[in-house]
């Protein structure tokens, strides 16, 4: 365990909303998933109570309130080392769900631009279109890394993945232009 692990401390979010409408339910669900939370039951968050995460319970804490719903925050250790390391490999694990997501994405980007290739599709308004891709994959992994608190064993490997992304969108874009600035290459 290390050092990080054993000494954190937790923000605990207990969460009440009134059933109806279910958008508002949704809406901060939605937001304490976006920031990280670890969901650990009926309405029931937890995060590490670092700057990093501040802003997503914030949020979480406000619609909360304009739904007419109630939030408690209350700050959480484990009793022993065995207590957080356990809480920290459950958010961790969490974490490696997300990587493993982004990685799945990443091989989608991928495939889509080797397609792009194989029917020489070079167009402006393809490239454009992947470029977009990358610049949200870009902002995915971002968003990752900030409430990837503990590190977990995926990550490297999804920086280097983005990286052979950003490799492959440049060999993309070289191959447009090189169509495009060809004889006969106008943009269809």
């Amino acid at each position: 365990m290390t050092t990080r692990e054993e000494s954190v401390r937790w923000l605990l979010l207990v969460v009440r909303l009134p059933s109806e409408p279910s958008r508002h339910r949704v809406a901060v669900w939605r937001e304490l998933r976006k920031v990280g939370a670890l969901s650990l039951g009926q309405g029931v968050w937890a995060v590490p109570d670092v700057p990093a995460f501040e802003g997503g319970v914030t949020r979480a804490l406000a619609l909360t309130a304009r739904a007419g719903g109630e939030a408690i925050r209350l700050d959480a250790a484990g009793r022993d080392p065995e207590d957080a390391a356990r809480f920290a490999a459950l958010f961790t694990a969490a974490r490696e769900d997300d990587w493993t997501e982004f990685l799945a994405d990443c091989g989608k980007f991928e495939e889509e631009i080797a397609k792009e290739i194989r029917t020489a599709k070079f167009t402006l308004a393809e490239l454009e279109e992947e470029e977009q891709s990358l610049e949200r994959l870009r902002r995915w992994h971002r968003d990752l890394t900030a409430r990837d608190y503990f590190g977990a064993a995926l990550a490297g490997p999804a920086g280097e993945r983005l990286a052979h992304c950003v490799a492959v969108c440049e060999e993309y874009a070289e191959l447009v232009f090189r169509a495009l600035h060809r004889p006969g290459g106008e943009e269809e």
